[in-house]
């Protein structure tokens, strides 16, 4: 071992323990390496600084962007519309949906893509079921990781060892070839991060800054709203059908407030906000706000004028949370709502809100609200479209705005761009699942559509983009030369091959699993693949066996980087909306990691055999 490598393995240490400790922070550590490698002649500046001109990094990037494209124009927010519906209040359905969803979009495309696509989601759902993010997110990267071993085009690693095997002369793989393997291990992922999950940070501090967020629940808790709210369809019978609701004064012959129009639009169900202008047509739903008031049956009549009682989906339209917004507004000494109803006021046609709740003396008033004469110091509830909301923001002459409620930072600005979104996923999709142009100009071709088709402006680009992310990745990169330039990688597999070398079959492909998934813990699963094909071949000729199981075992092991944050840009995705630290991947990977182990040893040689 020669005075070089002693001082990149030093370095390695050095750095692992700083990642452990997570002082100072990964990125900064990224740096020191970029800085120091080339001050120790270890490698030369433009190899330290490599990392900045690697594709994969700008994939990355892009794929970002791809992602907060689809969390803009709402698509994200849907499939986690599809995700919760499916599986209600159980984190373990979603746990499973969530991972086998992830590992079959990741089949077809770039697992770093998916999960980067997939964050938003996770995020999204984690703040509806009040759960830790750190729930969710291991769980996320875990699938992204899974979904490589299941088709030939899922991830690079595999590509590596296809062609290792046509270059000599071995027919390659074909596009299934992974797949058995690939389910056996996903399913067992799905089981071990049900158990593994009471492992998963849920740190407390987090969830205490999580809970002083209010949001619409809490609203509709304070200002007791629950049994208030309705859904009407108007049948084609009903006689309101033509009418504008000025003049069928809904508020005053039934007491009923008309707070959202549900009416189908071009690609989806839009939420309108009413006014009196507005006409009612065939086929809407209204969502009406009607006081609890024991001696009045508020579905009384609702037969006889045609309209239809629909299920609810959500307390007070919270399922609406994507249209229909609230906020809280306080009155001032001095406004001039002071001493006048809404009603008088006409609010709603002034503000385009409705108010749906009034607490005095931090006390909510029930009855007839919207009669009742205002005084300093009141609070008003009011619910209309997100962009009504924030406008309230600007106007502050007459009321304050009190709070904003954490579901304005789901809310889509883009909703309407949504189709264009999916096509443009859709085509940067087939264009990697081709392969008629790189991964990375596949990725830019979706970021130009996204942006030319209005989904995303570039400022919002710009931030989307996790800059420490791609910073450590890049800082990390420099250890692959050293490592290969000092023999490192060398004196490793030699010794492995001098350990075990006379053992039997099985054994050996154990051996090469875990010396592939330890070289993968420093560089990349490309890389690392590169590498360890041409001495798994090189094995199965010295035995006289076949060179597919050891390939398989190579290119499935590559993917299997569970154990550390920094072995897989998956993991270093989910590194911070998962608030984990460097030890979190260590406790739940390794033990998977040898789960995935014993599957390889046991199926690659019956679905390939050895001799």
């Amino acid at each position: 071992m020669n005075a070089e490598l002693l001082l990149v393995l030093g370095l390695l240490c050095a750095c692992i323990g700083m990642f452990v400790l997570n002082k100072p922070r990964m990125d900064v550590v990224a740096l020191l390496v970029i800085v120091l490698m080339p001050l120790f002649g270890l490698v030369t500046v433009p190899e330290a600084l490599a990392g900045f001109a690697d594709p994969n990094i700008l994939l990355i990037g892009a794929l970002f962007v791809m992602g907060a494209g689809l969390a803009r124009t709402g698509i994200a927010y849907q499939l986690s519309d599809w995700l919760i519906g499916k599986a209600g209040n159980s984190e373990t359905r979603l746990i499973a949906l969530l991972m086998v969803s992830v590992a079959g979009l990741g089949s077809v495309m770039s697992s770093t893509g998916v999960v980067a696509i997939f964050i938003p989601v996770a995020l999204s759902l984690a703040e509806r079921l009040r759960i830790s993010p750190g729930r969710l997110m291991m769980p996320l990267s875990f699938a992204g990781l899974i979904s490589g071993m299941l088709t030939l085009v899922a991830t690079a690693p595999n590509m590596v060892v296809d062609s290792a095997l046509t270059q000599e002369g071995f027919g390659g793989f074909n596009f299934f070839s992974f797949t058995p393997i690939g389910l056996v291990i996903l399913l067992a992922g799905v089981g071990y991060m049900l158990f593994a999950r009471h492992w998963l940070r849920t740190d407390e501090g987090e969830k205490t800054s999580h809970s002083t967020r209010r949001n619409l629940l809490d609203l509709i808790e304070d200002y007791e709203l629950s049994g208030r709210e309705h859904r009407l369809r108007v049948l084609p019978n009903c006689p309101l059908v033509g009418k504008a609701l000025k003049d069928i004064h809904p508020r005053r012959q039934y007491r009923a407030n008309v707070v959202g129009i549900e009416r189908r639009g071009k690609f989806r169900a839009e939420v309108l906000h009413p006014n009196g202008d507005s006409v009612l047509q065939a086929g809407d739903v209204l969502l009406v706000d009607v006081p609890v008031d024991p001696a009045i049956d508020p579905l009384g009549r609702t037969r006889e004028l045609g309209l239809e009682p629909l299920p609810l989906r959500g307390r007070y339209f919270t399922d609406q949370s994507k249209d229909v917004g609230m906020a809280e507004i306080l009155l001032p000494p001095g406004s001039s709502l002071i001493g006048k109803s809404v009603l008088t006021l006409g609010f709603r046609r002034t503000h385009q809100l409705s108010v749906i709740g009034l607490r005095r003396n931090n006390t909510a008033q029930t009855g007839a609200i919207l009669e009742e004469k205002l005084k300093a110091g009141d609070t008003l509830l009011v619910i209309g479209t997100w962009k009504a909301v924030r406008q309230m923001q600007t106007q502050t002459r007459d009321f304050l705005v009190l709070s904003l409620p954490a579901e304005i930072d789901q809310v889509a600005p883009a909703q309407s761009q949504a189709p264009y979104a999916l096509l443009s996923l859709g085509i940067m999709i087939v264009l990697m699942v081709t392969g008629l142009v790189p991964n990375v100009i596949a990725a830019l071709i979706g970021c130009l559509l996204m942006g030319a088709f209005r989904c995303i402006d570039m400022e919002g680009a710009y931030k989307s983009i996790h800059w420490p992310i791609l910073l450590l990745i890049v800082g990390v990169m420099p250890f692959a030369v050293a490592l290969d330039r000092t023999g490192g990688i060398d004196l490793a597999v030699d010794g492995l091959l001098h350990l075990v070398g006379e053992a039997s079959p099985r054994i050996l492909l154990g051996s090469l699993f875990l010396l592939t998934a330890a070289i993968g813990l420093f560089i990349s699963n490309t890389a690392t693949a590169v590498l360890m094909a041409p001495i798994a071949l090189s094995t199965a000729s010295q035995l006289g066996a076949s060179p597919y199981p050891f390939a398989m075992t190579v290119a499935l092991a590559a993917s299997a980087a569970f154990m550390t944050p920094i072995s897989s840009p998956v993991n270093t995705l989910v590194l911070g909306p998962g608030r984990y630290r460097f030890g979190d991947f260590v406790k739940i990977g390794v033990p998977f990691t040898f789960i995935v182990l014993l599957i390889c040893v046991l199926l690659v040689p019956v679905l390939f055999p050895l001799y």
